[in-house]
């Protein structure tokens, strides 16, 4: 397994409280990490019944097993243990480690809060950025076979084919995690529902548009919504907006988090159809929001990231505010850079209130230039989006 550059700041963190909760997406390489950055600690995992079963019933046996700490993976499955847990680092805060993983955010966000406040940290580790891809043997090295693989570890580690894992990992881990929570009965609808985002993904978020295209209620379409959230499968980014300004929209935009599952979702079954896909630039302006925010999970803030839309339509697709620092981006799937390309940022620019701001074009292609006005970046300089100071 690769280092991942969440590393450093894992330790520090689990240095400084008697819990640390490792959340993400499910194969995000949770568990690798956990066992790969704190080796000596037992592993127990509660996806296995019989753990599972002890720790639920015996909860106070159970943790009596590890007087040192331990990597608990899937805590979602027994949240109560939480309870439990809060006791037993408060007689040894200083010589407890325990490391907690889960994959359904709101589950254990709930539960720690609740349990645990004031004694555990909280981190998330989501697919690999493209800087953390680029470690793996024999990594994609073109636009569109990064797009189409997507960051989840496990395809890259083990060269698997990124069409028939990632099939697998909706079948199950995506929609068996929707019916264990929701109940969903209807997994033909469901299906459809998330083609349906995918074919969303860059747009506007409209609830009750997609729930009415799927035959769904608008309330079922937002709970729906909230577990593929909340499972990281997808995101809202809100809008920049000033109370005082109507004419600037207020509704998100939706994004998959891994491109990999978009192309799938999207019936692309091959990185060479990506070219002449009519929805090319979506999944092109997925990857590169998806890369800014997997990055700000990986910093622990995912505040300061937003786009610009007024009611005429005038759009700028990340506005990227870190303290004094403003950046608008702009991002393009062709691979020429066209004269029109800066007209957008130019006006939203000049539509903005407050200092200077940086310009900043992202394009499909592999020259990066600075302009007058504009820094124009290839694909390949994505890392460049990350927070200041990472």
């Amino acid at each position: 397994m690769i280092p991942r550059l969440i590393e450093k700041r894992a330790r520090r963190l689990a240095r400084d409280n008697p819990v640390l909760v490792l959340t993400g997406p499910r194969q995000s390489g949770k568990t690798t990490f956990g066992r790969t950055t704190w080796p000596k600690l037992p592993y127990v995992n509660l996806e296995a019944p019989d753990h599972q079963r002890f720790a639920a019933d015996d909860p106070r046996a159970f943790l009596d097993q590890f007087g040192r700490g331990a990597i608990l993976d899937e805590i979602q499955n027994v949240p109560e243990l939480t309870s439990y847990l809060q006791p037993v680092v408060d007689e040894a805060p200083e010589s407890t480690r325990f490391i907690l993983t889960g994959s359904q955010n709101f589950t254990v966000r709930e539960r720690v809060s609740q349990s645990l406040a004031g004694r555990a940290a909280m981190i998330e580790l989501m697919p690999c950025e493209w800087t953390e891809l680029q470690k793996f043997d024999r990594s994609p090295t073109e636009l569109y076979d990064v797009m189409f693989a997507g960051g989840y570890p496990r395809i890259h580690d083990k060269r698997l084919r990124p069409n028939e894992w990632i099939g697998s990992y909706i079948a199950n881990y995506v929609e068996r995690d929707v019916r264990q929570i929701l109940n969903v009965s209807d997994l033909v609808t469901f299906q459809t529902f998330l083609r349906l985002c995918a074919g969303r993904s860059g747009q506007l978020l409209n609830l009750s548009g997609l729930g009415a295209d799927c035959g769904i209620s608008h309330n079922t379409a937002k709970a729906w919504l909230s577990v593929l959230e909340a499972s990281y499968i997808v995101f809202r980014l809100a809008p920049w907006f000033r109370n005082h300004d109507k004419t600037l929209t207020k509704s998100p935009k939706l994004y998959f988090y891994d491109s990999g599952v978009l192309c799938y979702l999207l019936g692309i079954r091959e990185p060479g159809q990506i070219p002449t896909h009519p929805l090319r630039g979506a999944v092109f302006e997925t990857w590169i929001a998806s890369e800014v925010m997997k990055s700000r999970h990986h910093a622990g803030d995912t505040r300061g990231v937003r786009f610009y839309r007024n009611r005429k339509g005038l759009e700028v697709d990340l506005v990227l505010e870190d303290g004094e620092r403003t950046r608008l981006v702009e991002i393009k799937s062709a691979q020429t850079v066209a004269a029109d390309f800066f007209d957008a940022l130019r006006s939203v620019d000049r539509a903005m209130p407050g200092g200077a701001r940086e310009l900043i074009l992202v394009y499909g292609g592999d020259e990066n230039q600075t302009r007058s006005d504009v820094t124009v970046r290839s694909w390949t300089r994505v890392d460049r989006l990350r927070p200041t100071g990472r």
